[in-house]
This record gives structure tokens, C-alpha cells and sequence, in this order.
């Protein structure tokens, strides 16, 4: 005799029980405001003003070197993103990078999110709360200051 499966589930359509109404909900982070989900505009923004003040800095200190420009965009985000909670573009964006949970990042996610960061694509793929690999790999989030 064949088992009858319930398909219920399909035909009402999909199971919205453990769905957050807005990003950052499920990791207890307020809808907007300080302390709310750094969307996506001031991530970009932060990251293109570190990029580019790597890119000055290893112009004017290593002839334009590309993997100098990696390596002053690492050591950036390793260092101040590991004891301070932020870039330079965090803090001119008004974002910064808090443990989930709460509490500083510390070296350890700094170096994790640096060299994911380095990869690109972890950075692009994203989860429900907006949070790249790179965030998640270091139990992170970018919120907003």
C-alpha cells in the first residue's frame, strides 16, 4: 500500500511562519534608524571610499602596485574593522560592524571578513537579512551608527 503524502503545504502556498517582515528582523535589529541594517548604498559607498583611499595611498607609496593596493585595503580592514568596528568608509558612511548578538567584531572576524571581502563573490551572494558570506562566515553584521 502506498503512503499518502500531505501536499497541503504546495498547494497553499509557501510557509511564510519563520519569514521576517523586513531585513534584520531575525537578528533582533530594530526596522530603521541607529542600529538598524546598513542597507546596501552606504556599503557601497563605504567600500568604494576604502578602495580608493587604498588606491591613493599605494600610489603615492608603491608606484600604483596593485597587490600594494590589496594588501593597504587588507591591512585596513583587518585592523580597524578588527579593533575599532569600522573602516574609514564605515565611519564617513555612518555604518560600523558589530557581532551578532552584540559586542566588538575583533581581529579574528576582521581577518575573516578582509580576505572574504578580497574574493568579491561572497561579498554578492546575500541571505534574507542582507548579510554577504562574508558576514556570516564571521558572525557579523553592518549596521548603521
Amino acid at each position: 500500500m502506498v503512503e499518502r503524502k500531505d501536499i497541503g503545504s504546495w498547494l497553499s502556498g509557501p510557509d511564510t511562519s519563520g519569514v521576517s517582515a523586513y531585513p534584520g528582523q531575525r537578528l533582533g535589529l530594530p526596522e530603521s534608524g541607529p542600529s538598524s541594517l546598513a542597507r546596501a548604498g552606504r556599503r557601497i559607498l563605504a567600500i568604494c571610499i576604502d578602495w580608493g583611499l587604498s588606491y591613493l595611498i599605494a600610489h603615492l607609496l608603491l608606484a600604483g602596485n596593485s597587490m600594494g593596493i590589496l594588501a593597504i585595503f587588507l591591512l585596513e580592514q583587518v585592523v580597524l574593522v578588527g579593533t575599532l568596528g569600522y573602516s574609514i568608509g564605515h565611519r564617513i558612511a555612518g555604518i560600523h560592524v558589530i557581532r551578532v548578538g552584540g559586542g566588538s567584531a575583533g581581529l579574528l572576524a576582521g581577518v575573516v571578513r578582509a580576505v572574504l571581502l578580497a574574493l568579491v563573490l561572497p561579498v554578492v551572494i546575500t541571505d534574507a537579512d542582507h548579510r554577504g558570506l562574508h558576514d556570516r562566515a564571521a558572525n557579523t553584521v553592518l549596521i548603521r551608527g
